[in-house]
């Protein structure tokens, strides 16, 4: 079962629209509705696209990484939001630290 504050992996769609990379994901929330969507922040092992007091570092020796299932040091994009079907999240999800933005990644706008 997903639930807010996991990291999943999803199927990035490439350039044709026919190949998709599996991509690492934060799920935020899902949305209210009839469909399944899932509003996600992706996640990058590009540390150069970090912004400093905008987006989240999850650093090589701290407690999120073992937790969350990523491989390296990586970024929490926070300006690359998306919203996905949940069909497409797969991969073992993993619990990430619950308050990794300072704020509950639930809100009264979503879904719990």
């Amino acid at each position: 079962m997903k639930e807010p504050g996991q990291v999943v992996l999803f199927k990035f769609p490439q350039a044709d629209q026919f190949d998709a990379k599996l991509r690492p994901a934060l799920l935020i929330g899902k949305l209210p509705g009839h469909f399944n969507d899932w509003l996600i922040c992706m996640i990058s092992t590009q540390l150069r696209h970090y912004v400093d007091g905008f987006d989240e570092l999850i650093k090589k020796d701290a407690d999120d990484l073992g937790s969350s299932g990523l491989k390296a040091e990586s970024v929490v994009r926070v300006g690359r939001l998306a919203v996905v079907d949940e069909q497409i999240l797969i991969g073992s999800s993993r619990k990430c630290v619950p308050n990794i933005f300072g704020f509950q990644p639930t809100s009264s706008y979503l879904v719990e």
